[in-house]
């Protein structure tokens, strides 16, 4: 018999072999929230600083002011999600969020919001979305755990509805602005962090405390624990190349979105209706093949299909660029590199989940994402700098062999390493140890160790088992 309780409270917990799916759909619905509101923000902002200021200076120091912030943050609070858990620290820098970016519309309605103060406002902003993005991440075993799904299943449900959200926020960002006003599209964006919120402390597991203080129990300092986050990321012989990897083809993709498709564009007589199509062509099929890797991740070999997403989805994008052939060819290369794009994500993110030991996620996944975003800021200068030097069709041809170059070599550095997946290792009696060269073990806590928050008056039992097949 269920015991129904208010979220944030103590629950009596269903038997290991009944499924609980609420937590993964709020997972979902708080991430297509969460990403919808980040794009309107991610327009509506430079845009507000642009119709108050009149400044393109401005607009890029705002949103330098946001990104520096956020990947600082993304790398030096990962400890602090392993000490205090992932849900927690989530719904924390989500509540307070709502209240920093809600600041920004109110200030200005009162007149008292001076460029300063924005600056700081938006700082405030992207130091909490680094380790609530983070914090994010690491529910996932929880949440794989509680519905009894496979790890790939739900990366790739994350994948698919992260992929659906950018197209949709996409699409309706500028129509959303237009309607209701920049200011109000801000308020807009701190309700969605608002909802992320509740979401997430109403319905995602939450482990006992029992089992939360092993995880930092004789740890040391927090310097010592993110000491340890980064050697056992730099030791481990398939993640760092990956890592590596993830930062070369960031910052291409960032050149290639910001300077060197726009550029293309505007060579060829086209404008921004034709890069709309462009890209939702690009969105389409990459959402529509995270659902397919949601669906078969688990059956499918991940070195193979990692190795052949990335060949289809990076370096054939930029050579098509680099010849002078017509919008449609360049519509449906982007369309085929959405496929290859659809499967990545899922398949990285089940890989890093299993080789990192369960108390030490949240801050070697931290690192491994602040890493991954560092090149991208330099992706727009180093593009317009290659353009204005060799031409555009050299810095296509360039960008595309060094995409190459990236793709391939975690296969080169990382090739005796195992990649889980269909035929993962044993890791019983494996010694989770900073230390180990090359750890690497996978989350194996029965659903009996989480404490599951069921809404009042749901009961879990009515949902049927999800297997792996």
């Amino acid at each position: 018999m269920t015991t129904a309780a208010s979220p944030g409270t103590d629950q009596a917990t269903p038997p290991p072999s009944t499924p609980y799916r609420a937590p993964l759909i709020a997972f979902l619905v708080a991430n297509v929230v969460s990403i919808c509101g980040t794009r309107v923000s991610a327009i509506a902002i430079p845009w507000f600083v642009l119709v108050t200021t009149g400044s393109p200076v401005k607009m890029g120091l705002t949103a330098l002011a946001e990104t520096l912030p956020l990947v600082l943050s993304k790398a030096f609070g990962g400890p602090l999600i392993d000490r205090v858990g992932g849900r927690r620290v989530s719904v924390s820098a989500d509540a307070a969020s709502t209240l920093v970016v809600a600041m920004v519309p109110l200030l200005h309605a009162l007149g008292a919001l001076h460029f300063p103060t924005l600056l700081v406002l938006v700082g405030v902003a992207g130091a909490l979305r680094g380790p609530g993005d983070a914090a994010k991440g690491t529910l996932i075993p929880d949440i794989a755990e509680a519905a009894r799904v496979p790890l790939e299943r739900v990366t790739g449900l994350e994948s698919t509805t992260e992929r659906l959200a950018g197209l949709l926020a996409f699409l309706a960002a500028g129509g959303l602005i237009a309607l209701v006003g920049e200011v109000n599209a801000l308020w807009i964006d701190a309700a969605s962090f608002a909802i992320c919120a509740v979401l997430i402390r109403g319905w995602v597991p939450r482990r006992r405390t029992a089992a939360a203080s092993e995880n930092t129990e004789g740890e040391g300092s927090y310097l010592q624990q993110l000491r340890e986050g980064w050697r056992f990321l730099s030791r481990d012989r398939l993640m760092r190349p990956l890592v590596l990897m993830i930062a070369v083809t960031n910052l291409l993709d960032a050149a290639a979105f910001a300077v060197l498709l726009p550029v293309w564009i505007r060579d060829h007589g086209h404008g921004p209706a034709q890069t709309g199509v462009i890209l939702t062509a690009f969105f389409i099929t990459a959402t529509s093949f995270a659902l397919l890797a949601a669906t078969i991740g688990e059956r499918i070999p991940r070195r193979l299909a990692f190795t052949l997403s990335f060949l289809v989805c990076g370096a054939p994008r930029f050579v098509v660029l680099a010849f002078d052939v017509p919008l449609w060819a360049v519509v449906a290369a982007f369309a085929v590199s959405g496929i290859g794009a659809g499967f990545t994500n899922p398949i990285l993110g089940a890989l890093f989940i299993e080789r990192i030991p369960r108390a030490m996620l949240g801050r070697v996944d931290s690192l491994a994402g602040a890493l991954g975003w560092a090149g991208i800021p330099l992706g727009g200068v180093l593009a317009g700098a290659a353009v204005a030097g060799i031409g555009l069709s050299s810095a296509l041809l360039v960008a595309g062999a060094l995409y190459l170059v990236a793709t391939l070599s975690p296969l080169l550095m990382g090739r005796t390493e195992s990649w889980g997946g269909r035929s993962k290792p044993d890791h019983q009696g494996h010694e989770e140890r900073a230390d180990d060269p090359d750890p690497a073990a996978v989350p194996t806590v029965a659903v009996g160790q989480y404490e599951l928050l069921i809404p009042a008056g749901v009961d879990p039992a009515p949902h049927p088992a999800v297997r792996a097949e």
